[in-house]
């Protein structure tokens, strides 16, 4: 039932849905990081929204999300792959009252990536956050950008996240037009309590009953980094030999720790001086005739 998507659809309509879970997802970034209050309602928010957005789409790759802007809470990102995995951060400064989102984040932008596993272009929409919590961002972010009538339900705790999406794709001819509005007033009845505790099968019987509804095998979700050695490298590698080599003059080594997952990798000066020895020899293999 937890850490789980359910996907349905409200038979010859052009409306369909989709319910999270995040139960041990969501308490793995808990574990890691130690936000106040407020952040964690909106990291935890974010998650549930960003993994049913994506499973609104079609890609082969990573989902990004991403709210920054200049008020205490400086960046929050949620990252969902097609493969049903998760990690997230956040970075924030002083005391977090419990506000609405502009006031948390400020004058900030929405962003929402989409970069490919084959390493082809990546897709970005961007706009404004003018919002008063995550749900509304996101419901602003698709009529601007996808001019697809959304409605979204957020609750998040510590121990859980979850959501509910309703979305309006093109309509048939024949489709009563009080479809979607007779759906979205149903849904609007959706308790927090009711959203957080019961399984997804049970919220839609509860919603939903007099309504023809298709409900499919749900899909698993779960926490997972992306870093690795090899990433660090290839940062490493972007910053440069000299100021890799001042960094390990001043403190012996150079450690990066990854903001999502808080791993450690610590190379010395051995191991950061064979960082470049490596890049160099790549490029001579890369240019050898």
């Amino acid at each position: 039932m937890r850490d789980s998507l359910q996907r349905f659809v409200f038979e010859r309509t052009a409306v369909r849905g989709l319910l999270v879970h995040l139960d041990a997802t969501w308490r793995a970034v808990l574990e890691r990081h130690d936000y106040p209050a407020p952040l964690r309602q909106l990291l935890g928010e974010l998650m549930s929204a960003g993994a049913l957005l994506s499973a609104t789409l079609k890609f082969d790759g990573s989902l990004i999300l991403q709210m920054q802007g200049d008020g205490p809470v400086k960046l929050v990102v949620v990252e969902v792959t097609s493969e049903g995995t998760l990690r997230a951060t956040a970075s924030w400064d002083g005391d977090l009252p419990q506000s609405p989102l502009r006031a948390l984040l400020g004058h900030g932008r929405f962003a929402i990536t989409i970069v490919p596993k084959d390493g082809t272009q990546s897709y970005q929409g961007i706009v404004a956050l003018e919002a008063d919590s995550v749900a509304q961002a996101l419901e602003a972010y698709m009529a601007a950008s996808e001019q697809i009538e959304t409605r979204i339900q957020l609750a998040c705790d510590d121990g859980q996240s979850a959501g509910m999406l309703l979305q309006r794709l093109p309509a048939a001819e024949d489709e009563d037009p009080d479809t979607w509005n007779r759906i979205t007033h149903l849904g609007a009845t959706l308790r927090r309590a009711e959203l957080l505790g019961l399984p997804a099968q049970t919220v839609i019987r509860r919603l939903f009953h007099e309504e023809d509804v298709r409900v499919f095998e749900p899909t698993t979700l779960s926490f997972r980094c992306s870093c690795s050695h090899q990433r660090v490298v290839g940062m490493l590698r972007m910053l440069g030999r000299d100021e890799v080599r001042s960094i390990v003059a001043e403190r012996g080594s150079v450690e990066v720790t990854c903001e999502f997952c808080r791993k450690r990798y610590n190379l010395d000066a051995v191991d950061a001086e064979q960082v470049f020895a490596q890049e160099v020899q790549s490029f001579g293999s890369a240019t050898r005739h």
